[in-house]
């Protein structure tokens, strides 16, 4: 799957405001995945070569600011039924589980 410029910069946004909305730090949320604070920069910069890494990373975070009470902001790009889409292992999205390593 490839992301226009203007999909990048607002998946990126997206992933910072929901980050904000669940009052949470990247540190947080990799205790939370269970990984590094290096491989959550890289899923939130877009340069993580798992792509269901960012799926997992999206729905932790739509789940955390629904948690805490709030509205989620909507992922634009990260959208619709990821269990569809050829590109993606709906499976392993399902499981919460990120890639191994911090690429």
């Amino acid at each position: 799957m490839t992301l226009s410029k203007e999909q990048i910069k607002a998946t990126k946004s997206e992933f910072a405001e929901n980050l904000a909305l669940a009052d949470l730090t990247i540190v947080e949320v990799a205790k939370e995945l269970n990984t590094s604070q290096v491989k959550i920069e890289r899923i939130f910069n877009l340069k993580q070569r798992s792509l269901n890494d960012g799926w997992i990373l999206r729905n932790s975070l739509l789940r955390k600011v629904t948690e805490v009470g709030k509205t989620p902001v909507p992922f634009t790009a990260l959208s619709g039924d990821y269990h569809g889409y050829w590109f993606l292992d709906g499976e392993e999205i399902d499981s919460g589980i990120l890639s191994k390593g911090n690429h």
